[in-house]
């Protein structure tokens, strides 16, 4: 990969055009980092088989689906519910937070992104009835469907941090880079913070969560924006993970646990962020460890003149309701969505498939995760249709490119069994370490494959 190859990319980034998009897939090709076989697959599948098809959510797997299934049923009749005005690229709200990206360098208008012949509904889902076959959204519009596509994303739950709401963001100098606007005031106040210098307190969750890495990034470029600022020595740093183990794929842990060595970030296990008293500046945690078949549960407060914090996620409400969502096993209490994890069908609906960061599967919620899902659900619906059992496969590929520092990245790319999973050309690095061309792909080339290539169906 050289330099003037990521020029071209970072101009064309930034342009928003059919030329540009264009420009940026040939670029991909000759550069190696995805195949013409890759691009003309899109276009090598068509089907007459006819029936209604809903989707519930424009994000990624939303608008995906109905690009790829526009494309290859010769007849689509297929209507899209989502209320947004935006259509944001979300794994850049972390390079919002520390600089990278300016902010209006990660969203387009979501009617740009509307496959034609697809009709939109421009309303949120509370409910659905799979008995009916009947979605009512909060117009008390009523649509049926003959197949239900479910990619709704996840609900963030900011209310199950007490003393902290959407609104509240920033008060008390406690950051959140899970939302636009927080990413922004993220970092405004990492800036301050890395020249000033104090406590900075840095959490995940106990709940599956959108990119899991992303709570260890932001730690991670604090550290090194007060380097950058000759301040590390005045800003102490602690991570507290509700997990029992910093990370948990084995192939990519053992380098992630040296670096917050390293850089002498302690890492407490076991920790759930309660609440956070944003005029004390003090954060309410739980340590919870178990003991034969007891739980013990140890309440501790933690000071802080910085705090990034992670909220609880969930499926949305409506998923609950619907009873949708697992009844039992460890995806049940925040209703993830009962499908097969090879094919991405409701186990209990078969006209229903689900994908995406609502599915409750066993792998990370991540949009490369869903750029892998999203022709195997596909197929797999057209097969439905058609009246044929379904082949394809869903092996819980998921990649989470942590950012370790300003130019470097550790690429987790991985399986369902936690088995590294590379993708080429990084298949001929060592991944077990950061590397400065997963830096380059994830600033310069996700976003531009994000927009031009995976909502439009191309790969």
């Amino acid at each position: 990969m050289k330099n003037e190859l990521f020029k071209q990319l970072e101009i064309l980034s930034a342009n928003n055009n059919e030329i540009g998009r264009r420009s940026f897939l040939k670029l991909l090709v000759s550069a190696g980092i995805i195949s013409t076989i890759g691009v003309n697959d899109a276009f090598a599948y068509s089907s007459n088989a006819k029936g209604k098809i809903v989707i519930i959510g424009g994000g990624a797997a939303g608008l995906s689906m109905a690009a790829r299934l526009t494309r290859w049923l010769d007849d689509p009749d297929i209507t899209l519910i989502d209320p947004s005005d935006r259509q944001y690229y979300q794994p850049g709200f972390t390079l919002i937070a520390c600089g990278e990206y300016e902010p209006d360098e990660v969203w387009k208008e979501q009617k740009d992104y509307i496959p034609d012949g697809v009709k939109w509904i421009k309303d949120t889902v509370v409910a659905v009835d799979p008995v009916a076959k009947s979605v009512t959204t909060t117009g008390n519009e009523k649509i049926n469907y003959d197949f239900l596509v479910l990619t709704p994303g996840l609900q963030i739950n900011w209310d199950k941090v007490e003393g902290i709401s959407l609104d509240t963001l920033g008060q008390g100098n406690a950051h959140c880079i899970y939302d636009w606007n927080g990413a922004q005031k993220t970092w405004t106040a990492m800036q301050e913070f890395a020249k000033k210098g104090g406590r900075g307190v840095f959490t995940d969750t106990y709940t599956k969560l959108k990119c899991g890495g992303a709570p260890k990034k932001i730690c991670l470029l604090t550290e090194h924006q007060s380097r950058k600022q000759n301040n590390r020595d005045n800003l102490q740093l602690d991570y507290f993970t509700a997990s029992k183990a910093l990370y948990d794929v084995p192939y990519f842990t053992p380098r992630l646990e040296e670096i917050y060595k390293e850089r002498n970030i302690p890492v407490s296990l076991n920790c759930r962020l309660k609440g956070v008293d944003t005029q004390a500046k003090r954060a309410y945690f739980e340590k919870i460890e178990t003991k034969g078949e007891e739980k013990i549960v140890t309440p501790f407060t933690e000071d802080y003149d910085f705090l990034h914090f992670t909220p609880p996620m969930s499926a949305p409400d409506f998923v609950r309701d619907s009873g949708l969502g697992w009844t039992e096993g460890k995806l049940a209490a925040d209703s993830w969505v009962m499908v097969d994890k090879e094919t991405l069908i409701h186990k209990t609906y078969p006209e229903i498939i689900s994908l995406g960061d609502v599915a409750g599967i066993p792998t990370s919620k991540t949009s490369a995760a869903v750029r892998v899902q999203v022709p195997i659900a596909a197929k797999n619906l057209i097969s439905l249709m058609e009246g044929k059992e379904p082949q394809e496969k869903y092996n819980g590929y998921a990649a989470c490119p942590i950012v370790t520092d300003y130019g470097h990245v550790l690429l987790c790319e991985f399986d369902y069994d936690k088995n590294p999973c590379n993708s080429f050309p990084f298949s001929m690095l060592d991944t077990s370490k950061e590397l400065w061309p997963a830096w380059l792909l994830k600033k310069y080339i996700l976003k531009p494959m994000y927009f031009y290539g995976m909502l439009r169906g191309l790969m």
